[in-house]
């Protein structure tokens, strides 16, 4: 993903000038890294090593649980390094490399959460036939296809913004986006907004459409069964109904900053908003299903 522009480095806008708060800072944000990576191999390892959880649901938590590991690695270590620099700057192939590890934990998220939604859908409305239908080749199969398709689909899109021309090296974030690369280039961009477009496309509405076609199901069963039928459903589907609502708030949030002029905010805020779905998801993910895996 070598970058064919002139520009060697690129500077975030986006951190305060904390002084001597900075260590507190680093110690806020270095103690959020710990406890997400903890509690996510702490979760994994459970999973891996309980035979009892060795079923199809529980498999695509796992995988779920590596992303939460994946893409706050490609966030937290950074900002540690940058809360205790003066100037904060990352060197051209650093930064693409954060936006691939950036957009590529994005994708993988709303994929690992699609077929997941399609193993509710598999348990929920065809229970007698759910062990045949989701055997382990399959849930292998479906987790590979997951990490492999999007983590290409994503280097294609990195690599076309890696050989934009750019007229600006200045991005208004605390680490390094995609969308505010593109707005720097003084190139043609119409390949990567083509390829952008289909990519939305296929990418992203598709997984969508999965979710939402599933839980149509999913509810209509609820609906139209049994109160234990009900309960047993609603058990199951709470915490990944959840974890797609933040999700989703997260990624809006992520938009919304991109798209649109927030100074207006205070400046806390705004670097709250921006790291909102690498901080909060992988929260929050582990803490749900670690409750639901007590419980059960």
């Amino acid at each position: 993903m070598a970058n064919s522009s002139h520009v060697t480095h690129f500077t975030l806008r986006a951190y305060l000038d904390s002084g001597v708060l900075r260590w507190l800072y680093f110690l806020i944000i270095s103690t959020v890294y710990v406890l997400i990576v903890l509690s996510n191999l702490l979760l994994i390892a459970v999973i891996c090593f309980s035979r009892t959880l060795h079923e199809p649901m529980y498999i695509f938590l796992c995988s779920l649980f590596v992303n939460e590991l994946w893409g706050s690695t490609g966030l937290f270590p950074f900002l540690m390094f940058q809360i205790l620099q003066d100037v904060h700057q990352i060197s051209a192939p650093l930064c693409f490399a954060q936006i691939f590890l950036v957009f590529s934990y994005g994708h993988v998220e709303l994929g690992t959460l699609a077929v997941m939604s399609y193993d509710r859908y598999q348990a929920i409305c065809f229970p007698l036939q759910y062990h045949s239908n989701m055997t382990h080749t399959k849930v292998l199969t479906l987790i590979a296809l997951t990490w492999l398709l999007l983590f290409a689909a994503v280097f294609i899109l990195v690599s076309l913004s890696a050989h934009l021309k750019l007229c600006g090296e200045v991005i208004n974030k605390v680490y390094c986006d995609n969308y505010s690369v593109i707005k720097l280039a003084c190139s043609d961009i119409t390949a990567i907004s083509i390829y952008g477009m289909a990519h939305l496309c296929l990418l992203i509405a598709s997984p969508l459409s999965v979710i939402l076609f599933t839980y149509m199901h999913i509810f209509r069963v609820c609906f139209s069964g049994s109160k234990q039928t009900r309960q047993k459903a609603m058990s199951t589907c709470v915490p990944h109904l959840a974890s797609i609502m933040n999700f989703a708030l997260g990624v809006s949030f992520e938009i919304l900053q991109s798209r649109f002029d927030m100074t207006a905010l205070p400046n806390m805020l705004r670097v709250f908003i921006s790291i909102y779905f690498l901080t909060v998801q992988p929260l929050l993910n582990p803490l749900m299903y670690g409750l639901k895996l007590s419980a059960g």
